[in-house]
Order: structure tokens, then C-alpha cells, then sequence
């Protein structure tokens, strides 16, 4: 009698999945919500409006008017409500509409949420994740578009994530809210319609780390947030003629990872920090510093600067466009660390010294 065998099919392997980053923020809430019963969401129209900018949309009737929690008008009352539940041994996820409004709840974050655990010589750790958006490029004028980012950089006691790319959305959350201490998350407007393949082995993801997104070997063009996508085009464009720039996405603006940035600028001996905040006082000064603290013999050239010009963000879609730093004038901007001109028929505003305007 002759033995027969089937053959068991092997498992399908998992396929990468098209998402949003708008719908990379929503999953990894729902998975928060559904693997820790501590995880609850609260702010301003979350929950029956499906939040400002759509990332809660759904929850509400998934998870229920306990863990999706509709806020009043008061961002200071609905933060220091965060705070006092994370106290309680709670996870909470807080949404701020905006980086602007979040100026008033300035004090419950700075001086609650980030001292706490210090004043109390280690016995209130404050495990609350501030959620809001950032950033300008949509007609929003001048209270609604600030890049607020390096005031909350500045201040000791927080951990401050900038997610940029699908895969830092999707999974950036999870380890926020295991971390003992308040994480603010900033999402740049510009990029919840971003559309892309999540990678089926994406996640986890490292919290306490910059990226290098793309490697090069000529200048580093180191950036975060809604500005990445602005960098890595710029890095195209400076391949065209010949100069190979390595992008470094920060990721984690506090702590700052010092030994990647580093690390990038010993191999390209040049730099060119793309910030969408104003240029004084900004995370730009404060990475430029740290590099010639640290790396001044491995710098071939001045640090450049690619900032917001100082004036309250424009309304109008063209003023907007040339206060905020743009491709062509991160290109520029590289060229001159390199010693190479600036392409034919550059705009003077690009052309503009690093003291001057948006650079």
C-alpha cells in the first residue's frame, strides 16, 4: 500500500498595507485602546465630531463615550484633567486642536506635568500623552500655524516626538505610553492626507533615536516633522547635480540624539538644519551650537539654516509660501556648504545669506 502525503500550504507572508498617516494615528489609538484598559482619549470634538482633523473619527462608537471623552473649550481645564488621571495611575491621551491653543494650558504642562515627578522627589511620575498639531502650508493665518515645537524642546521633564514618516504614526504611540513620563507628540497638518505602503514588519519603533532616511556622503540636511518630506526632495534635486545629501529625520526633539546627528555630519563635514520654527531661539540654534561644541573640527563649513521667516504666518497662499522654508531654498542653502553656486536663475530670496530672512 503506497503512503500518501498532503501538503500543507504555507502561510501567506504579510503584505505591506496602503494607509494614511491621519489613519496610521487612528490605528495605533485603537490599538492602545483595545490592549490597555488605563487608555482613554480626551479633548476637543474627539469624539462624536471624529476630532479636528478626522484621526478619532469611528472611536467613539467602538470604544464608547468612557474611553472617548468630549471635552469643553478649556484646554487648560481638560490637560490638568489628563494630568490628574495619569496621577491616578491612568493612561491618558489628550488632544490639543492645535499647537496655538495649546499656549493655554501652558502652565499645566510646564509647570505641572513636567516638574512633578521631580518635586516630589520621584513619587508622582505624570504618564499622560499630549497629542496636537503643528505647523503652517494651509492657509490658516498667523494663530493657527505656528511650529511651537522648540518652546516645549526647551523644557526639562518632557519628551517631545515629532513623527513624520507612516510607520513613526503608526507606531511612535505605544512606547509614549510606556514611557513614566508626559510625551508630547507634535503632527504637522501638511501630513495626515499623506498616503503610502505601511511595511508589513514595521514596528516596533525606537523612541530615543534620529534617523538617517536617506544616506549621502557630501552634507547632512538634518530635519523633523513636516519638513522631511521638503529635505528628502531637496536631496533629489542636489543628486541631480552631483551632490549626494544624507538626511536625518530628528524624530525626538527631547532629548535630541546627539550621537546621530554627530555621526552624520564626521561623514559629510557639512550641515544644513531645516526648521520650520523662526530662526531665533529656534531647534535650529540649538542643534547648530551643539555641532560646533562637538563636531567644529569635523566641519568643513558653517552650519546653514533653514527656517520660517520671523514674521507672523501669512495668510495669503503665496506670502505663506515664501515665508516657510521650501525645497529650492534648502537646495541653495546646501550648495553654498558645499562652495557651490546657487542654480541659474535661483529667487534673490533664496539666494539670501543664512542672517537674513527664511535663508
Amino acid at each position: 500500500m503506497t503512503a500518501t502525503h498532503t501538503r500543507t500550504a504555507e502561510p501567506a507572508a504579510p503584505t505591506d498595507r496602503k494607509t494614511t498617516y491621519r489613519e496610521a494615528m487612528r490605528d495605533a489609538m485603537r490599538e492602545a485602546l483595545r490592549t490597555d484598559e488605563r487608555v482613554f482619549l480626551m479633548g476637543e470634538d474627539v469624539g462624536r465630531y471624529g476630532g479636528c482633523f478626522g484621526v478619532s473619527l469611528g472611536l467613539l462608537e467602538e470604544f464608547g463615550p468612557e474611553r472617548i471623552r468630549d471635552a469643553p473649550l478649556s484646554e487648560s481645564a481638560f490637560v490638568g484633567a489628563g494630568i490628574g488621571a495619569a496621577l491616578a495611575g491612568l493612561r491618558p491621551i489628550v488632544e490639543i486642536m492645535t499647537v496655538n491653543f495649546s499656549l493655554l494650558a501652558l502652565d499645566q504642562i510646564l509647570n505641572n506635568a513636567a516638574t512633578l515627578l521631580h518635586m516630589s522627589g520621584g513619587q508622582l511620575p505624570v504618564p499622560i500623552v499630549i497629542r496636537m498639531t503643528t505647523g503652517a502650508g494651509r492657509q490658516l493665518a498667523a494663530q493657527h500655524s505656528h511650529s511651537l515645537e522648540g518652546w516645549y524642546a526647551h523644557i526639562p521633564g518632557l519628551r517631545v516626538l515629532a513623527p513624520a514618516t507612516l510607520t513613526d504614526a503608526r507606531y511612535m504611540l505605544a512606547p509614549a505610553l510606556a514611557d513614566p513620563d508626559p510625551v508630547l507628540i507634535f503632527e504637522h497638518g501638511s501630513l495626515y492626507n499623506v498616503s503610502g505602503d505601511l511595511p508589513a514588519d514595521a514596528g516596533p519603533v525606537d523612541i530615543d533615536h534620529a534617523a538617517v532616511r536617506r544616506p549621502g556622503t557630501d552634507v547632512s540636511l538634518i530635519t523633523y516633522g513636516g519638513s522631511l518630506p521638503k529635505a528628502l526632495a531637496a536631496a533629489d534635486d542636489l543628486a541631480s547635480g552631483a551632490i549626494s545629501a544624507e538626511v536625518v529625520d530628528l524624530r525626538t526633539l527631547r532629548p535630541l540624539d546627539d550621537a546621530t546627528i554627530g555621526d552624520s555630519v564626521a561623514r559629510t563635514h557639512r550641515a544644513v538644519v531645516v526648521d520650520e520654527g523662526w530662526r531665533t531661539g529656534s531647534l535650529a540654534a540649538e542643534i547648530s551650537a551643539r555641532l560646533t561644541e562637538q563636531h567644529f573640527y569635523d566641519l568643513d563649513a558653517p552650519v546653514e539654516r533653514v527656517c520660517s521667516a520671523e514674521v507672523p504666518m501669512p495668510y495669503a497662499r503665496r506670502l505663506e509660501e515664501a515665508a516657510l522654508p521650501q525645497v529650492d531654498g534648502i537646495v541653495v542653502a546646501a550648495r553654498r556648504a558645499v562652495g557651490e553656486p546657487a542654480p541659474t536663475g535661483a529667487d534673490e530670496a533664496e539666494r539670501r545669506p543664512a542672517t537674513e530672512g527664511s535663508g
